[in-house]
């Protein structure tokens, strides 16, 4: 007699979940209903609130005459935030994973600095408070959850980091022999007062910034920092080819199902388990 196959404990909790735990999350990480799409409309809507708040209450004259409307709008968001993770937890079956996850992450840093203003006395550590409030901005990275085209690029730049890390110690190795060149051609008279201060106009002519406060003197260092703005020229195309060919290779087709285990998104249409938790989809 052929023997079944084992089902796993990941996939028999999946069959077992409750369908308003199955609906729930259909409707909190996935778009392909009207209720998906109605919820992401309103959460990229209360995103925008929230990051406008930010911005505006930034302004003196508008936090003067408008804060306890801001404030008012701030802690109803963060309610509204505080809510929308807590289901998100509840209804993945590793909440541990999502909540160890970048989005998982995003989320949790655009509502902890809200409360954490009530621990942290005002009158105390006022600095300290706003380096806590700004980071409510990465509120607007929670956006990224609605765009597809975001886990690919995502993808496209984790497989050129060694391509990228490689053309990046090429640079550092040109900036470090320019500098230490302009640094003996046009010496501490015009200004190359430093191999370092020499490296940073390497950098500012290489990355054609071209500030202007340093400059090179004599006709040698002319003509050497004009071989370095061609070469900058050169260089603006190199890493945008790799991660263009890398973008072209991550290009294929995904699906809009989210993993009812840890969240994730962005697998194959054919794919009937998770590619990061092993979940049954």
């Amino acid at each position: 007699m052929q023997r079944s196959q084992p089902i796993t404990r990941v996939g028999a909790e999946a069959r077992r979940r409750p369908r308003w735990r199955s609906r729930l999350h259909e409707v909190i990480f996935e778009s392909d209903t009207a209720a998906g799409r109605a919820f992401d409309v309103g959460l990229l809507l209360a995103i925008a609130a929230s990051v406008a708040a930010v911005v505006l209450e930034s302004v003196p004259e508008i936090r003067h005459e408008h804060g306890p409307w801001l404030r008012a709008t701030e802690w109803t968001l963060t309610v509204a935030f505080t809510i929308e993770y807590g289901l998100r937890l509840m209804v993945v079956e590793r909440p541990w994973r999502y909540a160890t996850s970048f989005y998982g992450v995003v989320d949790l840093l655009s509502i902890v600095p809200t409360y954490l203003a009530l621990v942290v006395p005002e009158t105390q550590s006022f600095m300290v408070i706003r380096g806590i409030r700004l980071l409510r901005v990465f509120r607007i990275l929670k956006a990224a959850h609605f765009v597809s085209e975001a886990e690919l690029l995502v993808t496209a730049l984790r497989e050129s980091r060694r391509k990228i890390t490689v053309f990046l110690g090429g640079i550092v190795a040109v900036v470090l022999i320019v500098g230490s060149l302009m640094y003996v051609i046009e010496g501490e008279e015009h200004g190359f007062t430093s191999i370092p201060t020499s490296m940073y106009w390497a950098i500012v002519t290489m990355t054609t910034v071209g500030y202007g406060d340093i400059a090179p003197r004599t006709p040698l260092g002319q003509l050497v920092a004009s071989l370095l703005m061609i070469l900058g020229y050169g260089v603006i195309a190199v890493p945008t080819g790799i991660v263009s060919v890398e973008l072209a290779k991550a290009g294929r087709p995904v699906s809009r199902q989210a993993c009812p285990a840890c969240g994730a998104e962005g697998h194959d249409v054919d794919a009937s388990h998770c590619k990061y938790c092993g979940a049954h989809l």
